[in-house]
């Protein structure tokens, strides 16, 4: 029970990385705090509720409510929702670098047999300086694209989304001269 619910919550929060998640992470265990723990065994079910905080090496992940559903095939779906106007977050730190990957939705979602995670509505992750922000964000961490947009399945909605990215590299401007 623990392996596979250790799995499925790694895995909701490795969501919308453009750069790997901290190695180190996966070995390390997965401590859990939260106001209420409801466990259904029969249907492969734990929802944990009430300021719930999930902290693994350097992953973070924060909600009012988690649940994460184990299929019969072993494969794991997490949900982390937030309530009141909140937003659920995840922040874990980027392999190799200092930076930490930042991502908020009212809803997130993660699916480990397509390795694809799912932020709704006020969706917003960051990187670096880089970040993206929609009322819909899918991220394929396999193939390691985006999908932006303002509506899930849309390829052109109405609204706009908006993404922010820096230069990279040993550009930087040399001083002016005085």
């Amino acid at each position: 029970m623990k392996t596979a619910l250790t799995i499925s919550l790694l895995a909701l929060a490795t969501i919308c990385m453009p750069a790997f998640a901290e190695r180190a992470d996966r070995e390390k265990p997965v401590d859990i705090e939260a106001d209420r723990v409801t466990v259904d065994d029969r249907n492969k079910v734990h929802i944990f509720e009430g300021n719930v905080v999930l902290t693994q090496g350097t992953l973070q992940i924060k909600g009012d409510k988690l649940v994460v559903t184990q299929g019969a095939d072993g494969f794991q779906n997490g949900v982390a929702t937030a309530s009141g106007g909140k937003l659920a977050s995840f922040r874990q730190k980027r392999e190799g670098s200092g930076d930490y990957v930042d991502g908020e939705a009212e809803r997130i979602e993660y699916d480990s047999r397509g390795e694809k995670a799912k932020l709704f509505k006020r969706a917003y992750v960051r990187s670096g300086g880089d970040e993206v922000r929609g009322a819909y964000i899918e991220y394929d961490s396999v193939s390691e694209n985006y999908l932006v947009t303002n509506a899930p399945g849309s390829t052109a909605s109405p609204g706009r989304v908006r993404a922010t990215i820096q230069p990279k590299g040993d550009n930087k401007a040399a001083p002016a001269a005085q």
